[in-house]
């Protein structure tokens, strides 16, 4: 059964109530669900689901399963919620919104570094992506300088989709070069930031670019011929 994927509309819904469709071996399987699953260099969400009892179950990751399931793993010394009873589901909403911000970040990047990107990671205190090009034209002021101008804009930040054929057609979209958009569902679900970026991506995102904050380029470093890692943070998480 497809867990129905609430964050893809809603980014900032922090809770849901959904039925348990499966429990067993330290996994949740809900019909709904706010809980993003690692994917795309994003971690999955954590959080808790309160069951109509008054207990709680810890959420300590979130991976996508087959068929198309959203599994919540749970905390060992949590309940198990039983098949068919009902719960309320809530994310770790600072640590998601956290992780909302660097994903936009990293779009931004993307855009003021002229080149393929060969890989990328989000973290709870930092985020990086590797690029095809020369150490030589990395530049950590210049890099920041340009960060700051497109959040000062305050840009908006949209999803939407894309025909497979379409995107077959513009190969140019897609950036990363170690990951493929999924496909076979018809449409690709796409992250445009108006007059900057746009790619296919199915992680969550801030509305504005303005809500990213402050950034640094905390380090830049070769990590092989083909991988030059530029790492950025907020600055509300240097200190």
């Amino acid at each position: 059964m497809t867990t129905i994927a609430l964050f893809h509309d809603d980014a900032y819904a922090e809770r849901c109530d959904a039925k348990v469709v499966r429990s067993a071996d330290g996994q949740v399987v809900l019909d709904r669900t706010v809980f993003y699953p690692t994917g795309g260099g994003q971690p999955g969400d954590r959080g808790e689901l309160c069951c109509a009892d008054g207990s709680r179950v810890v959420v300590v990751d979130t991976v996508k399963g087959g068929a198309g399931e959203i599994l919540h793993r749970v905390d060992s010394a949590s309940p198990m919620p039983a098949a068919g009873s009902r719960v309320e589901a809530r994310i770790d909403w600072p640590r998601r919104h956290r992780l909302m911000r660097y994903h936009t970040a990293l779009h931004l990047l993307c855009a003021v570094v002229p080149a393929a990107v060969s890989g990328g990671r989000i973290s709870d205190d930092k985020a990086h992506l590797d690029f095809d090009i020369d150490m030589s034209r990395l530049d950590r002021a210049t890099i920041e300088r340009r960060l700051a101008d497109l959040v000062a804009a305050d840009l908006l930040v949209e999803a939407g989709s894309i025909a497979e054929g379409e995107l077959e057609a513009r190969p140019d979209l897609v950036r990363t070069m170690s990951v493929q958009p999924p496909r076979g569902h018809g449409a690709v679900r796409t992250i445009r930031i108006e007059g900057v970026d746009y790619q296919p991506c199915g992680g969550t995102h801030v509305r504005r670019t303005g809500e990213i904050g402050g950034l640094r380029v905390s380090r830049i470093r070769s990590e092989g011929r083909r991988n030059k890692r530029v790492t950025i943070v907020l600055d509300d998480m240097s200190s």
